[in-house]
């Protein structure tokens, strides 16, 4: 009997696998080095996860102060996930490939 093969998608939540678009806001202060690790690390994950579905919104805390107020920013840099529903955030460099995965709901927590 032969199995079933899974690929990415089979692993994803159903809201990743739908074809949803997904928009992204990634709020820094300036250009610092953590700020590019965090849009370098979700580009590549979105990139691979995402492809064709998604947009990034990079926003800078420097430039526009005022905007954390909307997303109730308090650290940087920080991930808002505004589409799919229900909102998300994260906060740090986006280093940890894992904690993004679930924290935006790409894959489900391990038990």
């Amino acid at each position: 009997m032969m199995g079933t093969q899974h690929g990415p998608v089979d692993d994803l939540p159903p809201t990743a696998a739908s074809g949803e678009h997904w928009d992204l806001r990634l709020y820094v202060a300036g250009r610092t080095a953590r700020a590019v690790a965090a849009l370098d690390n979700l580009q590549r994950l979105c990139d691979e996860r995402l492809a064709g579905r998604y947009s990034i919104e990079v926003i800078d805390l420097v430039q526009n102060p005022r905007l954390a107020v909307d997303d109730q920013i308090l650290a940087i840099p920080t991930l808002v996930r505004k589409l799919p529903e229900p909102i998300k955030k994260i906060i740090g460099d986006l280093a940890n490939e894992e904690r993004l995965l679930v924290g935006l709901d790409l894959r489900p927590r391990r038990p």
